[in-house]
Parts: structure tokens; sequence; C-alpha cells
């Protein structure tokens, strides 16, 4: 009766994983079989002698031992041979030399072996799984997917997909204005899938530009057709983006069908980046002009092009510097991601004044030699290149206190003053 119990919950097993996992059926009788063979291989050292045949539709299996005939006295290996005076109680007719093949039930090797099976069973259904859910998910690395808030702890949340995956969304790669609780759904592209030892781990990202682009291509027809380019995005999450677009229409203005009439289709992108505030320019391989569009709303008098060292020096008027430069320097940091060149921003210089320029060395006995050497280091050496470059940019650049650089800006006025 014990024996038939354990049969019994072997096919339990069985139907179990069936039902539990999600692997198809042909996997699964090669997984069966597979761990019906381990299990053999480990008792008798061998399992080329058997054979399995798995029945996924019955839900059970059956197990048949090819054993080589001998005489009674060359008995050596009882699991490959079978002694003749044995053979011939199943069949006269037996010969030595010939195989006899006769069926093996599995609960009888004890509940050792069953047990084995079992452990052997979960660890390669489990390994089928994380090979499942890697080929999954690294497919759909750069897409957007939908998940359901599982856990929230300080470091990451955990989401589960639609069937019961497990998804990591760091804090670092949350918008910082985030925030969810458990049940809601979150939106977020798959930045990587790591795979060490074998142990899947899908990270998400809502502060890659990817996102952003995918976002832009579900809201707007013409990128997602073909018909407007996504050439460039530079972000700085949950605050400002750029994004700089193209069309190979003439009739297609790339930036209005990214906006919309009145914001339409940009307003749905706005809200899911936690009202990031998002520039669309349009795209040019004129870096000059590139550059320019970049830093709007500033409007640029000049540029002056440093295309081997990817620098750029931009003159504007006085007004038009802090709309240049940004919120604590968000716009034109937003511009060198997006152009890929380093922008210094200049006022405008006087073209009237006729005094002469002035070397900043000059200065060594009112000015801290450190603070005249942090200035140099960034590309200013003259008392008018100092007072033409915005107090922002020396803070920010040069390293300085605020306090520092008001005093350098004092002392050089009063000797264009004198």
């Amino acid at each position: 009766m014990a024996k038939k119990e354990e049969t019994i919950s072997l096919i339990d097993t069985f139907s179990e994983f069936k039902e539990l996992k999600n692997i198809d059926r042909t996997t699964m009788v090669s997984v069966l079989e597979e761990s019906f063979r381990s299990v053999i291989a480990k008792m008798f050292g061998t399992d080329e002698n058997y054979d399995v045949i798995v029945n996924p539709d019955k839900g059970d299996f059956e197990i048949w031992r090819n054993r080589e005939v001998v005489a009674d006295e060359n008995l050596t290996n009882p699991n490959m041979q079978i002694a003749l005076s044995e053979a011939r109680k199943i069949d006269a007719s037996y010969e030595i030399g010939e195989e006899v093949t006769d069926e093996v039930i599995f609960a009888n090797f004890g509940r050792r072996a069953i047990l084995n099976l079992r452990q052997t069973l979960a660890s390669k259904i489990l390994e089928l799984e994380k090979d499942s859910l890697y080929n999954k998910y690294i497919d759909k690395v750069g897409q957007i997917v939908s998940a359901e808030v599982y856990q929230i702890w300080k470091k990451e949340m955990l989401l589960l997909d639609d069937e019961g995956n497990e998804l990591l969304l760091p804090k670092s790669e949350q918008i910082p204005s985030d925030f969810y609780r458990k049940g809601e759904t979150a939106r977020a592209v798959v930045a990587r899938v790591d795979n060490t030892n074998n142990n899947p781990k899908i990270i998400l990202s809502r502060t890659s530009p990817v996102f952003l682009q995918r976002l832009f291509e579900m809201e707007v027809p013409e990128i997602n057709d073909g018909l407007i380019t996504i050439k460039r995005i530079a972000r700085i999450p949950g605050e400002r983006a750029k994004i700089a677009v193209e069309s190979y229409d003439e009739r297609i203005d790339p930036v209005g069908a990214c906006v919309g009439v009145k914001g339409s289709r940009i307003h749905g992108i706005v809200r899911e980046l936690r009202n990031e505030n998002i520039d669309v320019i349009n795209y040019t391989s004129n870096i000059s002009l590139f550059i320019q569009r970049a830093l709007s709303p500033a409007n640029v008098s000049s540029i002056r092009l440093d295309e081997e060292n990817k620098k750029a020096e931009v003159f504007l008027k006085p007004e038009e510097v802090s709309l240049a430069i940004g919120k604590g320097g968000m716009n034109i940091k937003l511009a060198s991601m997006l152009t890929e060149y380093t922008i210094d921003v200049y006022r405008e210089l006087d073209n009237t004044a006729d005094e002469e320029d002035i070397y900043l060395d000059e200065f060594k006995d009112e000015i801290d030699e450190w603070v005249i050497n942090a200035i140099k280091s960034i590309g200013i050496d003259t008392a008018k290149g100092v007072l033409n470059a915005p107090r922002e940019m020396l803070i920010e650049k040069a390293d300085l206190e605020e306090n520092t650089v008001d005093d350098v800006l004092r002392i050089l006025k009063a000797e264009f003053e004198e």
C-alpha cells in the first residue's frame, strides 16, 4: 500500500510542476526523463541500460531495464546482467547473450530515491524557470514594461509582472519625486538583465533617456512610423530634458508633431515623468546652429568653436546670460549633454571700450595666487575675461566660494573704473 501511495505522490509531483510552472510540454517530458536518469545513475553508477518513458497525458511514467543474460556463475553486475536461471523464470526460451527487458517500479527504490527525484526535479525546473526568465527579458531590454508594485524598500522597489516574475527598480533609477504605494502599477524601461551565477535579475529604469524616447514613440505616431527621428536626448530626471528631433519629410514639422496641438502629445509624457520640463528642438548637423538651439530660450550673439577638443565659447548679451545658464546651471548642462560639447558662456564684449586688458598675474598683491590659478585652470587668464564671464560659471567651474568670486570681481572692476 505504501508503495502505491509513493507512486501517487510522484504523479502528484509531476502535475504540480505542470500546473505551476510556465514550461512547455516537450521540455517538461525532457526534464522528467533527465531527472529519473540522474537518480538512477546515482544509485547504479549508470543509466545507459534504462529506458524512461513519460506519459504526460496520463500523468504517469514507465521505467524499463535492459540486462544481458549470463550464466549463473558469471553474474558480476546485477544491474547490467541477469542470471540465466532468473531470466528463464520470466521466459523459458531465454539463452545466454540475449537481452532481457523488464519493467522497474520506481517506488520500489525506496523513499530516499523518491525524495532525491523530487529534489532533482525541483532543481531542474528552477533552472529552466531562470533560463526562461532571462530569455524573456533579455529580448525586452530597451522596452517599456508595466508591473505591479509589490514591495518598497529603502534602496529599491520590487515589482511583479503578469506572470509573477520579480523585477527590480533601484532608487537610483527612480525619478526623485516618484512615489508609489503597494498594489499600484508602475511603468519603466528594462535597463538590463544581470545574470550572475545563472540567477537573472531584471533591472528597470525610469531615469534612462531610453524611457523618455519610448514614451515619445508611444505618444507620437510619426516617430513610431519612422517619419520623425529622435537624434539625441539629454535628461536631468524629474527636472528638465532636451530632445533633438529631425524629419526627412519637409511637410512635417518635427517639433510641432512631438508637442501636439496645445501640448496635447507632450502632456502625458510630462505627467509620467513627474512634471519633467521637456524642450523639443530641431536637430541639425551644423554644430554652431545646434548649440544655439540647445541653449534655448537664450539668444546667442556669436559662437567660437574648438571642434578638435569639442569646446564652444558662446557670447551673449548680458540679459541673456542667466537664461543660457538656467536655474542651478541646468540649461547649460543639458545643452552640453545634448550637443556633446563643453559650453562656456560669456557676456558679449563691449567693443567701444578701448582700455587694455590686464593679465590676472598682475593682481597677485590683491588676489591670492591659488584663486588666480583656479580661474586660469578654466581657461580665463585676463581681467576682462573674468569680468565678461558669468558669475555662476566662475563659482561652479573654478570651484570657488561665492564671496571669493565677488571679491575678485570687485577688485577687477575697481581697476578699470580708476
